[in-house]
Parts: structure tokens; C-alpha cells; sequence
């Protein structure tokens, strides 16, 4: 869409703050935004089209209308902005991955006889809510502990209290009977209140008042039901000794970190209550592709808090957020009280946080192992890329390379192979760059290709024999010409070849003027993003691992010092560190070392 297309509007638009709704030429919506003027930020797509991201620039290329509506404030803006991204889903904007509402576990207080159970709809009917969680899965497993630990009544209807004799669960220890009034009113209400301290994470205060009841049931004389009381007592104080300490301070708060990987990111969150940690949650969020760190933070904050019922006084964030100040304002009218977003860069706070990102890092591998798991999603990917890249025959096995240096220095190369869509370990190799001394990338290539695929005659019977079905690149145009030309060099030209660059997803195929842009959504874009990326780290990995070990060479090139007396060295002392920490006399008492080495070797280190 060109600006012309739409001058007449963006001159209308007014300066106060609202939300813009860009549409395509069938009238679907394609980005929902907010901001706090809406000509100065609608206007901005348009003024300087190329330095904008390419999914934002796709995005504008498609826009055919322009909305907006007007709000009194940007906190409305934020407000409607959400509602609008939820209703309808634009393709391109950060949001929840799952188009349907959160469980919550609801305690409906608001009843003669209170039940707990989950719920979809968070409405404002004086109940108690607690959640969103990401899956009904999450929500089960937390009600059956609380079914175990506290006995409530657990039926979805109404309790009446006037059943003619109670339900199964009592007669075996699980319910205390509320269907046909075996407890009181007032009793069944303690156990609920129990619960909701639970739910809240103030467990000890739940542990004080089992404590106390269970010495006054003892104190009467009803000892069975002191032993009752013990029991559940050692079954609360059991969970809770399980629960991770987490701060120093006994505050509410949440902590929030993501890991991305391409279109999607997995936001984990971990709920701190009293300074424990008593629950957490993973969101996958959609639409992340170019999206800076700021912005997914800022999407998931006003996604998530959006419909949460509770808001903690203090959310440690691993990145701070797009209009932060907005946002932060918004939440504490949402929680009618003080609030503190907050960035640690050090201490224990930030190890905290760095421990939730890497904990949606996990998530994401555990995805991306369930995705390879599934022989139908492999072999319809499968299919697929034999179809789009235009194969000769279905790419059973399919081989990836990558370089891995810094500027030309410890360079080495990774080979992966993966067979029917799934990584075959035993098959990867990897190589230290020996001819190309200046950093060029794609003589790397060359010859880690040329010593692969020298060794498929030499080594007959051995996987080095064993041909592709089609060799990825990881690199762009440049990269997949310089392979051609090896593969033409050894005659191998039979052999498909295809690249695949980090930036815009594209894949290159020999003698195509424009590179392949496969949908975001396909298996077969995927299954390749899922073997460059296991190529990429096989060579990083082994990248640290020459860097460390030549960093060590270096640290230890002593005069008198050769490759036998290093090797003995490390080897009494672990490492560099080591040996430095170590004194001469431990030092000289190596086998092959003397005291003026020893001494040599400190003053040297």
C-alpha cells in the first residue's frame, strides 16, 4: 500500500490517543495497535517504508483500509487494544497462541455451601478467582491436591446439604460430607477459607490453624479427630517444605521471562507468594517474528494481567517493557494499589529471572522434541519439502552444515544429519577449519563440503558413504553458490542443494532469481529451521570447546613449559585458575617439573 492510497486519511487522523485497526482488501484485520497520538504513530509506517521490519512492511504492502478509534486515555487505549487483538486475531500482532479463554479455579464464596472448581469465565459475581493457568491439565492437577489435602465437597452443582446420605469419597476419608450436612455451615467455611490461603500461598497461617485445632481437638478429647487433623497437618507441611524458597523477603510477586525461536516465544511465569514459589505457568505467544524483546514483554504483560485476579505489588520482568510507564499506570489501576515493574541486572533477583528464561528455554526444546516425536507432522513435512523445493525424490536424509567463528579465529564446521525428519546423532561430524586463514565464510564451506564428500568413495561401507536426499546450507545466496561449485568440482551436481538465511526465513534453490518464502505456519519451513538451528549449535558447542582449550594453550605457552609438562598440569590442577591458585611447591611436585619451572610458571600466569 502506498501512502497516496490512503493521504486523504492519515491527514484526518487525530492527535489524541486511541487505537488503529489496519485491514486488507477483503476487510479482515490485520494489525491492531495503540498509541498515545494516533496520527504520529500511523503516520510513521508510511513516512520511511524501508527501514521498517519485514513482517511490518509485509504488512503494510497489504493494507487496503485504515480504523481508528478514538479513547480519553492511553490506559482506555490499552485497554481496547487487547479486547480488539483477542476478538480478532490479527496475523500480525504478538498474541496468545490459543484462540479460546483460560481456566481459573474458582471458590464460590458467594454460596451458602462454597465449591471449588474450574471455570472459563472470570466475571465479576463475588466469587474468588485464582489464575489464568495455561492449560485445564494445570488446573486439575492443582485441584486434586487441594481434593487431598483439605476434603471440600468437589460436585459442580449446588450444595444443598440435604442429600439423603453423603457421596463415596466419605466413606473413604476424601469428603467431609457438606452434601448431607455431616459438618456444619460454619465448619465447611474454615475449610474453605483454608483453601483460599492455600491458593494464595500464605500456607504457614494454614499450618497455624490446623496446629491450633488439632491441640484444642486433643485437648477435648476427641482424639479422633486430632489425628485427623494430624494427618492433613503432615500432608500441608509436606507440600510446603517441597516449595522452592525463592527470595529473601517474603513479598507477592511474579517473575516473567520468555525464549524465542523464530515466529513463536514461550513465556514462562512463576507465581511468588510469601517469598515462595507456589506455582508457574508457560504461554506461547504468536506473531514474535521481528519483534524487539520490549514489545513481545509488553504484549503478554497487557494480554495476561488483562483478565488476571490477581496482580502481585511487585513483577520482576526479564526485559522492560514497550511504553513502560503506560503500562505500569494501567496495572496499578488494575490492582487499585501501588505496583513496581521491575529489571534486575544483578543479584539474586536477576539469577531468579535468569533461571524462568531458561525454564521457557526448556519449553521450547520440550516443543520442538514432541514436534520431531510425531512421525505424522515429520512425514507430512517431509512431503512437503519434496514438493516445494522441487525434489527428485521424498528427503529421507537430509544433511545441514554451518560455520561457526569469530572473525576467522578457532573456526570450525558442523554436519548434522537428520533421517525421516528426526536428528540421527550418530551421523554428525564435525570439522577444524585447516586452509582458510581470513575470515571468509564461504571458503569455510567449501571445505568442510570437499572433505565430507571426498571421504564418500574413500570410506565404502561407513556413513561418510551414505549420500543425501538434500544438503542445507545454513547461509544465504553467496553461501549456496560457493557449495554449487564444489559439488560441481566433485561431480556430486546430482545431489539437491538448498539455503536456508537466518533473517527473513528464506530458502535459496539453485538457479532461482528469488528465494523461496514458505508460509509461516508450514511443517516444511519448520522441519528445515529445526535442523539449521541443530546445526548451529552442534558447531557453537564445539566452537567453545576449541576456544576454551586454545585460550588454555595460550595461557600456558611458558618458556621450558611443552605440550607433556601442560598436559600434566591440567591434569593435577583442572585448569588455568588452578594452577594459578596453586604454590610452587605444588607446582614443582608435578611429575616433570622442577622449582625454577615452578617458579617460571607463577611468575608467567
Amino acid at each position: 500500500m502506498e501512502q497516496g492510497h490512503f493521504e486523504e486519511q492519515l491527514k484526518a487522523l487525530p492527535t489524541k490517543p486511541g487505537v488503529y485497526l489496519l485491514r486488507d482488501g477483503v476487510g479482515k484485520v490485520l494489525y491492531v495497535g495503540k498509541a498515545a497520538s494516533l496520527r504520529h504513530r500511523v503516520r510513521s509506517y508510511f513516512s520511511t517504508p524501508r527501514t521498517l521490519a519485514p513482517k511490518l512492511h509485509k504488512m503494510i504492502a497489504r493494507a487496503r483500509d485504515l480504523d481508528f478509534i478514538v479513547t480519553d486515555s492511553e490506559q482506555e487505549a490499552i485497554i481496547l487494544e487487547c479486547n480488539l487483538i483477542k476478538k480478532h486475531r490479527p496475523r500480525y500482532n504478538v498474541r496468545l497462541k490459543d484462540d479460546k479463554s483460560y481456566p481459573y479455579i474458582k471458590v464460590s464464596v458467594n454460596e451458602e455451601w462454597p465449591r471449588v472448581f474450574l471455570t472459563r469465565r472470570f466475571e465479576d459475581d463475588g466469587g474468588r478467582y485464582f489464575g489464568p493457568f495455561a492449560s485445564a491439565g494445570s488446573v486439575h492437577r492443582t485441584l486434586n491436591l487441594l481434593k487431598k489435602l483439605f476434603h471440600y465437597c468437589s460436585p459442580r452443582w449446588v450444595i444443598t446439604g440435604k442429600k439423603a446420605r453423603p457421596c463415596f469419597d466419605f466413606y473413604i476419608n476424601r469428603c467431609v460430607g457438606a452434601c448431607s450436612a455431616e459438618i456444619t455451615k460454619a465448619e465447611y467455611r474454615e475449610i474453605i477459607e483454608q483453601v483460599i490461603l492455600f491458593l494464595k500461598g500464605k500456607q504457614e497461617a494454614v499450618v497455624r490453624d490446623l496446629r491450633r485445632k488439632m491441640d484444642e481437638a486433643a485437648a477435648t478429647l476427641e482424639f479422633e479427630k486430632a489425628a485427623f487433623l494430624r494427618n492433613q497437618l503432615q500432608a500441608v507441611e509436606n507440600v510446603t517444605e517441597r516449595q522452592k524458597v525463592t527470595s529473601t523477603t517474603r513479598d507477592d510477586e511474579d517473575v516473567i521471562a520468555f525464549a524465542r525461536e523464530r515466529n513463536e516465544a514461550c513465556v514462562q511465569i512463576f507465581f511468588i507468594r510469601g517469598g515462595k514459589l507456589i506455582g508457574r505457568e508457560h504461554f506461547i505467544l504468536e506473531g514474535t517474528q521481528d519483534e524487539n524483546p520490549s514489545q513481545i514483554t509488553a504484549s503478554f504483560i497487557q494480554q495476561f494481567y488483562g483478565s488476571a485476579p490477581y496482580i502481585p505489588p511487585q513483577i520482576l520482568l526479564q526485559t522492560e517493557p514497550q511504553d513502560m510507564p503506560v503500562i505500569s499506570s494501567w496495572l496499578q489501576s488494575l490492582r487499585e494499589g501501588k505496583l513496581r515493574l521491575k529489571v534486575p541486572h544483578r543479584g539474586e533477583k536477576k539469577k531468579l529471572v535468569d533461571m524462568v528464561a531458561e525454564n521457557a528455554a526448556q519449553v521450547l526444546g520440550q516443543m520442538r522434541a514432541k514436534w520431531l516425536a510425531d512421525s505424522g507432522k515429520t512425514a507430512a513435512a517431509l512431503r512437503e519439502l519434496e514438493e516445494q523445493l522441487h525434489l527428485p525424490r521424498l528427503p529421507k536424509r537430509v544433511e545441514c552444515y554451518d560455520i561457526s567463528d569469530i572473525r576467522g579465529t578457532s573456526a570450525v564446521g558442523s554436519m548434522v544429519v537428520f533421517e525421516n525428519g528426526r536428528p540421527k546423532p550418530s551421523n554428525y561430524r564435525r570439522f577444524r577449519i585447516k586452509t582458510v586463514a581470513s575470515i571468509d565464510d564461504y571458503a569455510m564451506m567449501q571445505e568442510i563440503l570437499r572433505r565430507r564428500f571426498k571421504r564418500t568413495r574413500a570410506e565404502d561401507g561407513s556413513s561418510w558413504a551414505v549420500m543425501p536426499d538434500l544438503v542445507l546450507i545454513d547461509g544465504g545466496k553467496g553461501h549456496l553458490t560457493s557449495a554449487l561449485e564444489v559439488a560441481q568440482e566433485l561431480g556430486i551436481d546430482f545431489v539437491p542443494f538448498a539455503s536456508l538465511a537466518k533473517e527473513n526465513e528464506e530458502v535459496f534453490l539453485p538457479g532461482a532469481a528469488e528465494p523461496l518464502i514458505l508460509p509461516r505456519d508450514s511443517q516444511a519451513l519448520y522441519l528445515l529451521q529445526r535442523i539449521r538451528d541443530e546445526a548451529h549449535r552442534f558447531a557453537l558447542s564445539y566452537h567453545l570447546k576449541v576456544r576454551r582449550k586454545t585460550a588454555m594453550s595460550s595461557a600456558l605457552e611458558v618458556p621450558g613449559i611443552g605440550p607433556k609438562r601442560r598436559r600434566a598440569l591440567l591434569k593435577r590442577f583442572g585448569s588455568v585458575r588452578g594452577i594459578k591458585e596453586a604454590s610452587v611447591k605444588e607446582l614443582a611436585a608435578v611429575p616433570g617439573m622442577t622449582r625454577p619451572l615452578a617458579e617460571r610458571v607463577k611468575e608467567y600466569i
